[in-house]
C-alpha cells in the first residue's frame, strides 16, 4: 500500500539506520534488526459462491521474537505488498519494546478487498491463512490481530481453525476476539483511546489546556472514532476528519468549523468507516477533497488511517498554527517530511508510541486468554492509562535530556532494549 513512490520498508530501515547511527550500533545487531527473522508468503485458494477457486497471496512477516512471542495484526488489503508487512512487523518490534510489553514484531496479510467478497468467502481466506501457517503461529511463538478491513469475525474463524488442526482450546493463539469468546473489554477503544492518553500527557507538558485546542482527524475508522470520543470528553474540538469512499476509489474530508458531531458523522458510515457525503452535507459539512484534512488551521493534526499520508510533497501544507501531531496511524511520515516537521518545533508523538495502545491491550487480552480469567472494562483502561503514561514519559523525559527529536528519543529506548535482549540471548 505505498503511496507516492514510497516504500514503507525501505523508510523503516531508514528510521532504523539514523539510530543505530546515533546509537553506534555494531554491525551483526544492525544486520540482525534491519531485517526480519523469518518471512512466509504463500497461496490461499479458496472456493468462491460462483463455483470457482479463486488464489489469493497470504503473508506473515515475523520482525523479531527475542523478547517474547511475536505480535501483530493481519491486514486484508488489494494493494497489499511483502514490503508493506515487512515495515509493520519492524514497526510492531518497536512498538512493543517502547510500552515496555514482552512481545516482539509480526505482521500479516492478504491481498483481498472484502468490500467484494462474501463473509463466506472471507471465512474462507481466514481459514486458508491458518492452514498454511498453523505450525509457525502460535500463543507461544506468534499471536495475530485484527488490522486494515479484518475484525473480530475474521479472528474468531482463524482460532477455531487454529484449534482444530492442533485439536484443544487455544484462546492465547489471537487476540482481537469478540467479547466472550476470550475477547478483552476496553480493546476496542484501545488504540484510539491510547493515542490521546499521550495528548493529554504531551498538552499538560506543554502547559496547554486541553479545552483551547482544535484538531484535525485523518481517517474514520475505529482508531480515529475512538480517539475523538475521548479527545472531545477531555474538552477539545475536532473540526475536520476524512474518509474513504469504497465506490469513488478516493478519500474525502468533512468539516464543520464549530465541531464535528461524531454521534451523528457515525450514523452516517458504513462498516469500513466511509462517510456518505450527500447525508453528511445534508447535517451540514462541507465535503472537501481527502487530503484537506491536512491544511487545517488547528493546533493538533492526528493522521490515524493509512502509512504515507504526510509526506515530502504535502508537508509544506501543514498550517502554520498547528503545534502538534499525534501519529495513530503506522507510518503516516517519511523521512523528508520528518525533517520539515522537525525544523518547523511541531511537537511530534511517534506512531509506535502513539498508537501502542492496541498491541498493549491485546497483550492483556492474550494474558487474561491464557489465564483463563477475565477484568472488567474499567481495569483494562486504568492499566492501559497506566502503561502509555509511563511510556510517553520516557521518551519524553529523553527527548528533554539528551535534545533529541521524539521519533528518535522513541526509536532509541525500544531499538535499546531489543538489542540487548539479543546481546542477553547470546545471538550476536
Amino acid at each position: 500500500m505505498a503511496t507516492k513512490g514510497v516504500n514503507a520498508f525501505a523508510m523503516a530501515q531508514a528510521q532504523f539506520d539514523k539510530v543505530a547511527a546515533v546509537l553506534d550500533l555494531d554491525e551483526p545487531t544492525r544486520e540482525l534488526l534491519r531485517w526480519p527473522m523469518r518471512e512466509y508468503s504463500f497461496a490461499i485458494p479458496v472456493k468462491m459462491d460462483d463455483g470457482t477457486t479463486k488464489v489469493f497471496r497470504g503473508f506473515r512477516v515475523q520482525h523479531n521474537d527475542a523478547r517474547g512471542p511475536a505480535k501483530g495484526g493481519n491486514r486484508f488489503h488489494p494493494h497489499e505488498t511483502i514490503d508493506t508487512v515487512r515495515a509493520l512487523a519492524t514497526w510492531m518490534t518497536w512498538k512493543c519494546a517502547v510500552v515496555d510489553i514482552p512481545l516482539g514484531g509480526g505482521k500479516g496479510g492478504v491481498i483481498c478487498d472484502p468490500h467484494n467478497l462474501s463473509l463466506r468467502e472471507q471465512e474462507g481466506i481466514c481459514r486458508g491463512w491458518v492452514r498454511q501457517l498453523a505450525r509457525n503461529v502460535g500463543p507461544l511463538q506468534d499471536v495475530p490481530a485484527p488490522d486494515v478491513m479484518t475484525n473480530a469475525q475474521h479472528m474468531l474463524w482463524m482460532l477455531d481453525e487454529y484449534e482444530a488442526i492442533h485439536g484443544g482450546h487455544y484462546p492465547g493463539f489471537i487476540t482481537g476476539k469478540p467479547v466472550g469468546m476470550g475477547g478483552s473489554l476496553g480493546r476496542k477503544e484501545a488504540t484510539g483511546f491510547g493515542v490521546i492518553y499521550t495528548v493529554r500527557e504531551a498538552l499538560k507538558r506543554l502547559n496547554i489546556d486541553p479545552k483551547t485546542t482544535t484538531a484535525s482527524v485523518q481517517g474514520f475508522g475505529n482508531v480515529a472514532q475512538f480517539a475523538i470520543r475521548l479527545y472531545q470528553s477531555l474538552g477539545g474540538t475536532v473540526t475536520c476528519c476524512s474518509s474513504w469512499d469504497h465506490a469513488d476509489q478516493a478519500s474525502y474530508s468533512f468539516r464543520k468549523k464549530d465541531g464535528i458531531d461524531i454521534e451523528e458523522l457515525t450514523g452516517i458510515t458504513d462498516r469500513f468507516g466511509g462517510i456518505d457525503k450527500a447525508k453528511a452535507k445534508e447535517l451540514g459539512y462541507e465535503v472537501l477533497p481527502g487530503d484537506a484534512w491536512i491544511e487545517q488551521p488547528v493546533d493538533i493534526l492526528i493522521p490515524a488511517a493509512l502509512e504515507n499520508q504526510v509526506r515530502g510533497d504535502n508537508v509544506e501544507k501543514i498550517h502554520a498554527k498547528v503545534r502538534m501531531i499525534a501519529e495513530g496511524a503506522n507510518g503516516p511520515t517519511t523521512p523528508e517530511a520528518d525533517e520539515v516537521i522537525q525544523k518547523r518545533g511541531i511537537y511530534l508523538i511517534p506512531d509506535f508510541l502513539a498508537n501502542a495502545g492496541g498491541v498493549t491491550c491485546s497483550y492483556f487480552e492474550q494474558v487474561q486468554s491464557n489465564t483463563n480469567f477475565f477484568w472488567p472494562k474499567d481495569e483494562v483502561l486504568t492499566k492501559l492509562d497506566n502503561a502509555m503514561t509511563v511510556a510517553y514519559e520516557a521518551v519524553a523525559d529523553l527527548a528533554e535530556k539528551r535534545k533529541l527529536y521524539m521519533r528518535d528519543a522513541a526509536y532509541v529506548i525500544s531499538i535499546n532494549r531489543v538489542a540487548q535482549a539479543c546481546r542477553d540471548r547470546g545471538w550476536v
